[in-house]
């Protein structure tokens, strides 16, 4: 909407200049814009003597103005420059004053003094040069709508501290984490580090400055400050966790590092250099050890051998080189298998150009994912890989939006049409990579990190899905053999290709299916995403008011918000170790349960958790028991020849107490600060199911038989809820009237001893 003050303002500097050398005409449209903030500008410059004018506030503007002195109250020496400091604030959003009159009114002067306090300078009437400098800029310096309290109180501060300080810009206080922000808090850096000549470049003096201000626990101070600047900037991490802007390095500051050094793959510790290398720039420290590595070079033996020799684990390549290209860098024949035999992965790249912003259209996004996805097929890449969609320049914001997202959704389309074997991935700048995840559904990101002077990797954080993340340049000299490599930091999210031509399996979309749920938890942005996943997977089935009653509700705003994204779940897969078919809502029933409430410390006792799991089974077997105590008498012959066999259907099956079993492991990996991706991934791929029974009994029961048979009894008779509630209501459906507690203690011996029985023989076959 047109606002007339501002439509004054342009309809007045554009009469008042238009005949000044070098005098570009803003439209006259009533909306503040850049166009507008310069042609003040310019008319300011020409006030000041300049001439040729020019469209930008550089330092011969402020050196000229800088000479007039502070601008004040009653100041009338330049009827133009007022009526241009008049206007500039009104398209500011600040009234004024007078914009028919010369000089430097009261009103004016309050105007200031509020945009003063907003950018957090100290608060008074006077217009220093630097400040008319922000009055004609599109910087805000109130909260934007999408930007944070927590971020604009580090703006202000900075303003504050540094404003007067040569190499320093004043900068917004909107609250979003930006390029000028970042380069605003590097300067800050060199000035307290003593670092020559300040310029927010990251350069070899800033580099050994950091690695002299190692920060931790208990120190206090400016550095440590700005140290905690950096952590909010970072801030939020993909699990939620924020940093607070404080001078002492608390519990609760290094908590947060510990995360997010988890998060950027830094080995644990304080405010280290990496740290600090990771917190500022998009490739951290470029010399530290990594396991990843990509390049354009075929991989010969020779080559494999090498990388082998030197903890590297994965090497991206390339499955195309376009028509005219010199680099021959596609996967030649029989490369795979030199990289498999070498006990290498490797993960798919596709690059068609991908320089400019021609390259980019809908069409194009189509057709390079049909092209990738037949050549991914010609190679033989496994159903679910990965293919990395390169963007390899400095995409703005506005090119992301016209050009960038429609390729990819391109991209998405023709993969989804060919059946949905491969998934489309994304390479390029920060800010690339997090806008073509979240809204074309990239599954994982592989970050240009070394660019690091790029637009979209300064002021952005790292994405929560990156895979890869490309931090050094590196030409190797192997005896004669000469090639290049880019050294990649890796997170594991992608698992890469060890192997081609494999056959699908359920699993795999199930661990798929997984993946894009607890990406959807960590963009959701509240709550545990580890909880949110196994609420959704086990809503349907067990999200009733007896699980509300045991576990809790679940979110029903995640719910409808991963269901408006499509998300479904597979509700059964393959076990890997056994090949029974596993049902993922029982699973994640049990595991939510458990990491709701985990064991207590006296493995004797029984809770809701046990419930979700191997004691409500329990339970329920007891109920087909009585029903057959004309054919089994005994509980403990019944038992063993009916739980968990899988000849025989019960209400505790063979399937079922894998799932008690495994739901039971997965959530206490969670609960030891493993995301569920890794928990499952590890359980079912790294060999965690191999022996589920023995680390079952070994962490429920601590490997006690003792232990073991009180926690079965407390199960069947304790009278505490919601233990009571739940076995009235377990065993009321079935119509059972002779509880636990009433059979003589011989009779449910038995039948406990029976339990105890299945387990050790589970336990004793994987040893």
């Amino acid at each position: 909407m047109a606002d007339e003050k501002v439509l004054t303002a342009q309809r007045w500097v554009n009469a008042t200049y238009s005949g000044v050398t070098g005098y570009v005409r803003c439209a006259e449209d009533g909306r503040t814009g850049w166009g507008t903030m310069q042609a003040l500008t310019m008319a300011l410059q020409h006030e000041l003597g300049i001439s040729p004018v020019v469209a930008s506030f550089g330092p011969t503007t402020l050196s000229r103005l800088e000479a007039l002195g502070p601008l004040h109250v009653a100041w009338a020496e330049n009827a133009g420059i007022a009526r241009i400091l008049k206007h500039a604030l009104f398209c500011k959003g600040y009234w004024g004053g007078n914009y028919d009159t010369g000089e430097v009114e009261p009103v004016t002067g309050d105007a200031i003094n509020e945009m003063k306090f907003q950018m957090g300078l100290p608060t008074d009437t006077l217009v220093q040069a630097r400040v008319f400098k922000c009055v004609l800029n599109m910087d805000a310096y109130v909260r934007a709508g999408d930007g944070s309290d927590a971020v604009r109180q580090v703006q202000q501060w900075l303003n504050g501290r540094y404003w007067q300080r040569s190499a320093y810009s004043i900068g917004p206080c909107d609250g979003r984490y930006s390029r000028d922000v970042q380069k605003a808090l590097m300067v800050a850096l060199q000035y307290e580090m003593g670092v020559p000549s300040p310029n927010g470049n990251f350069g070899e003096g800033t580099q050994a400055a950091l690695r002299d201000h190692p920060v931790g626990q208990g120190d206090s101070g400016v550095i440590t400050q700005l140290f905690s600047a950096g952590c909010v900037f970072n801030s939020p991490l993909p699990a939620g966790a924020t940093a607070e802007f404080t001078d002492v390095y608390d519990s609760e500051l290094a908590s947060w590092v510990a995360q997010f050094q988890d998060f950027s793959l830094l080995e644990r510790g304080e405010g280290d250099y990496r740290t600090w290398c990771q917190l500022l720039v998009s490739m951290g420290d470029p010399d530290r050890p990594v396991t990843g590595s990509d390049t354009r070079f075929e991989i010969t033996p020779v080559r494999a051998r090498w990388l082998a020799d030197r903890k590297f684990e994965v090497v991206g390549r390339y499955l195309y080189d376009p028509p005219g290209s010199t680099l021959d860098k596609e996967i030649k024949p029989g490369e795979l298998d030199v990289i498999f035999a070498a006990g290498l992965k490797v993960f798919p790249i596709f690059q068609a150009n991908a320089r400019t912003l021609g390259d980019f259209t809908t069409m194009q996004g189509y057709a390079h994912g049909a092209l990738a996805h037949d050549l991914a097929r010609e190679y033989g890449f496994n159903w679910g890989t990965v293919i990395y969609f390169a963007v390899d320049y400095d995409a703005t914001q506005a090119e992301i939006d016209s050009a960038i997202v429609p390729y990819f959704q391109g991209v998405a389309t023709a993969l989804e049409q060919r059946g949905g074997r491969y998934r489309h991935g994304v390479y390029g700048s920060r800010n690339v990579c997090a806008n073509v995840s979240e809204r074309t559904g990239a599954k994982y990101s592989f970050v240009s990190g070394m660019s690091w002077g790029f637009s979209g990797n300064l002021g952005y954080p790292l994405p929560a899905n990156w895979s890869f993340n490309q931090i050094q340049e590196t030409s190797v000299t192997n005896g004669t053999d000469v090639f290049d490599l880019d050294r990649d930091a890796v997170s594991s999210r992608d698992r890469a290709s060890g192997s081609v031509n494999q056959p699908a399996e359920q699993y795999d979309g199930f661990i798929a299916a997984i993946e894009d749920l607890y990406a959807l938890a960590v963009q959701y942005g509240k709550g545990d995403p580890d909880q949110l996943v196994m609420e959704f997977v086990r809503h349907d089935a067990y999200g009733g008011l007896d699980w509300a009653y045991l576990i809790g509700n679940y979110d029903k705003d995640f719910v409808a918000y991963a269901e408006a994204r499509d998300m479904t779940v597979p509700k059964q897969f393959v076990d890997p170790f056994t090949g029974t078919h596993l049902g993922a809502e029982h699973l994640l029933a049990t595991a939510n349960g458990v990491f709701v409430h985990p064991p207590a410390d006296n493995r004797r006792s029984a809770n809701s958790g046990d419930i979700t799991g191997w004691g409500g089974d329990l339970i329920t077997l007891y109920a087909d028991w009585r029903d057959a105590t004309d054919t089994y008498p005994d509980g403990r012959d019944f038992v063993n020849e009916n739980m968990a066999n899988p000849e025989v259907p019960t209400t505790f099956g063979y399937s079922d107490f894998i799932e008690d079993v495994d739901g039971y492991l997965i959530a206490q990996e969670c609960r030891s600060s493993r995301d569920i991706v890794t928990a499952i991934r590890g359980h079912y791929e790294n060999g965690g199911g191999r022996s589920r029974f023995t680390s079952f009994w070994d962490s429920r029961f601590t490997g006690n038989a003792g232990e073991a048979g009180y926690a079965v009894q407390n199960v069947l008779t304790a009278e505490q809820e919601p233990l009571t509630v739940a076995r009235l209501g377990l065993l009321g459906r079935r119509g059972i009237t002779t509880l636990p507690a009433m059979l003589p203690y011989s009779e449910l011996e038995a039948f406990c001893l029976g339990f105890l029985d299945v387990l050790q023989g589970r336990v004793n076959g994987e040893s």
